[in-house]
């Protein structure tokens, strides 16, 4: 039987996960009707009734807020790199990976919100706050997409530069298909279609 005091820390938890979640929900929807620059911690805080030091408890910034899509983003695209099929290439697992997810994201599937995802892109492709978190965060995630790639190709990433090349080539590829759209050179604004572009240079080369 549940010990009151577990109850009560499992009140608190649920409680805490709730006030986050709102706090996204808010700040989000504050971004797609003002603008990332525009919007304040303190206006995000009134919207779920806290003051801005509860704000300051769940998130370190605005950009920590936007981020919180791309941590859960990301964690798929690692989940549907490691259930790739074996036999393929490793730039075609990471095409098929980063791809699927990116679609998801745009279609809604797996739990992903199209409006919320919709309005990062607007914000990476007009703020330089919000794309130069972006490209941080990504740089950060380097060395685990090297790990599942390393484990991918069955070598060691401490003797062999070939799962450090992939990784950031993986990363750089995301990082284009928003720049080209952002200004305005890709023919389509989807992420999906423009990386998908982006993977075929990859793997047709350049010479």
């Amino acid at each position: 039987m549940e010990s009151c005091a577990a109850s009560t820390a499992g009140r608190r938890e649920r409680k805490k996960q709730r006030t986050r979640e709102a706090l996204i929900d808010a700040a989000f929807q504050l971004f797609q009707a003002k603008g990332f620059e525009a919007t304040t911690v303190e206006e995000i805080a009134d919207e779920v009734d806290v003051s801005s030091r509860t704000f300051f408890r769940y998130f370190s910034s605005k950009e920590d807020v936007v981020l919180t899509f791309q941590e859960e983003q990301f964690a798929t695209m690692l989940d549907a790199l490691a259930a790739r099929p074996a036999s393929e290439p490793v730039m075609t697992a990471l095409r098929n990976a980063s791809v699927s997810v990116i679609r998801a994201c745009e279609n809604g599937d797996y739990g992903f919100d199209p409006e919320r995802f919709g309005c990062l892109q607007q914000m990476m492709e007009t703020s330089p706050a919000v794309f130069g978190s972006s490209l941080e965060h990504g740089q950060k995630k380097q060395a685990e997409i090297t790990r599942i790639i390393a484990e991918r190709m069955g070598l060691d990433p401490a003797v062999d530069l070939r799962p450090h090349v992939a990784a950031c080539l993986s990363s750089c590829a995301l990082q284009s298909a928003f720049e080209l759209i952002r200004s305005g050179v890709a023919k389509s604004t989807r992420i999906s279609e423009v990386l998908s572009e982006v993977f075929d240079a990859l793997e047709g080369g350049f010479d």
